[in-house]
């Protein structure tokens, strides 16, 4: 009897393994059709056929509400589904590879990590202070022959130098010089590294925590498979490295390798840096106050320098740091977009700084009252700086993408259930939100319609969760 429960409750694998072939036939279609992704330039285009249409939308929506009910049914009968973690990590395997073959239509920024990292590796150029439009346009380069340089010049961000610290330029460099220039070699050969990179904080998630659950919550969100396979962004690589360093903290309690990964995390994002304190506090909570302090003292500047060693490969001023400020120069898809729609740009400036001023402030605080505490909760002092991160995405970025949403995850397996359950719904959410840019094109005003895409979304699930919570206390009584 048991083992036909099981077979019924595989039945799930098997329609996710569906559903996620299903995702990806648009894809398909396009490569047998077209045999490069070199013309490609459908974006927010789910059926890849160079048109904004409420057909497309309505069955990317189809597919995508489907995965996700799977996905959530997935994790309420793990238990009887797999029997190890073995099995978890393989049916993750093959659903990444599928994901594998999904274009990046809903972002470009693949083609421009690969651009910087031909320009720096075949043509021996410095992408902090060169650009591909520049260099492109100032040399007489064969971009027939160089197919990955030509995609990065045709992207939106060919005109701005390097906007990642130098560990990402660096992964870019390396992965771009073995692709012989074919834009195809190069797209897939970034995809298998995601998938591994996936895969490694799958486990690294297992370690930190011996549970399954935690896993499934992250390896199997449709989530992840859009954004770090299928998009392949940037982030899960800084997942990679803040997991590795709380690994090395929790487990191995080796502080200098905890702060090594969180540097190289910070390296590639610098929003790392805000775990900064609570690692090295961590690491001396036992201590005396003046101890404590000083050791913040000399690991925070050992830190530092351990940060600035991989800028030296590309430093020649100061001007190697603009990239900082370049990306909260742009605004798109935060609730900074509706005050400039309806007051203006003088409101929203306004705004950030005292956004950014009182989160100072409290992060600041949150500090020097840890520093100070005698005895250290370290799973409260972890979701706290959930949601530090949690305002500082949500509030302080002017340039809102759906994928930062994934710098909430390594941190999620401290959080209270219905905190994670929370962070699993905003990111599924906010998946759904970007079909507006399928129905009205990808527009910056229409920003507005998927910030309110995302807040109605939110609310209802907020107010599912406490009816749930509800329900589950009248059973009680």
């Amino acid at each position: 009897m048991s083992e036909k429960i099981v077979k019924n409750k595989k039945i799930l694998l098997i329609l996710f393994l569906l559903a996620s072939i299903s995702f990806a036939i648009p894809s398909i279609l396009y490569y047998l059709k077209n045999k490069t992704i070199l013309y490609f330039d459908e974006y927010f285009n789910f059926l890849l056929n160079n048109t904004y249409m409420l057909e497309q939308a309505i069955i990317y929506i189809i597919i995508s509400i489907i995965l996700t009910i799977l996905y959530f049914l997935i994790i309420k009968n793990r238990q009887k589904i797999f029997k190890n973690t073995k099995q978890i990590f393989i049916f993750i395997a093959i659903i990444s590879l599928i994901f594998a073959i999904v274009i990046p239509f809903f972002s470009s920024d693949i083609f421009y990590y690969l651009g910087i990292g031909r320009l720096d590796s075949e043509y021996g150029q410095n992408p902090y202070y060169v650009t591909i439009e520049d260099y492109v346009e100032q040399n007489d380069i064969n971009t027939d022959t160089d197919t990955v340089l030509r995609k990065g010049y045709e992207n939106y961000w060919a005109d701005t130098t390097v906007i990642y610290g130098p560990i990402w330029t660096i992964i870019c460099k390396i992965i771009s010089g073995i692709t012989f220039g074919n834009i195809d070699i190069a797209l897939f050969t970034f995809k298998l590294v995601n998938i591994l990179i996936h895969l490694l904080n799958c486990y690294l998630i297992y370690k930190l925590t011996n549970k399954k659950i935690f896993m499934i919550i992250y390896g199997l969100n449709p989530y992840m498979f859009i954004e770090g396979i299928a998009n392949v962004h940037n982030d899960i690589y800084v997942v990679l490295f803040i997991l590795t360093s709380l690994y090395f903290l929790l487990k191995k309690k080796k502080l200098i390798l905890s702060l090594l990964f969180l540097a190289i995390a910070t390296s590639i994002k610098y929003f790392a840096i805000l775990l900064l304190p609570f690692v090295i506090i961590y690491h001396f909570r036992n201590e005396k106050r003046l101890k404590r302090f000083i050791n913040c003292i000399f690991y925070g500047i050992l830190f530092i320098l351990m940060l600035l060693i991989p800028y030296l490969i590309y430093t020649q001023d100061i001007q190697v740091l603009n990239g900082i400020a370049v990306q909260q120069e742009k605004f798109s898809k935060s609730f900074y977009i509706i005050l400039i729609q309806f007051f203006n740009m003088d409101i929203a400036d306004l705004t950030q700084v005292i956004l950014l001023i009182g989160f100072i402030i409290v992060y600041v605080f949150i500090c020097l009252q840890l520093l100070c505490k005698e005895k250290i909760n370290y799973i409260k002092e972890m979701r706290k700086i959930e949601y530090l991160l949690l305002a500082f995405i949500f509030l302080l970025l002017t340039n809102f993408q759906t994928w930062y949403i994934m710098w909430l995850f390594p941190l999620i397996i401290w959080q209270k259930p219905k905190t994670i359950k929370l962070i699993i719904q905003i990111s599924l959410i906010s998946q759904f939100a970007n079909s507006i840019f399928m129905i009205y094109g990808e527009a910056w005003i229409n920003g507005t319609k998927f910030i309110i895409s995302m807040l109605i979304g939110t609310i209802i699930c907020l107010i599912y969760n406490n009816k749930s919570k509800l329900e589950k206390r009248r059973e009680k009584v």
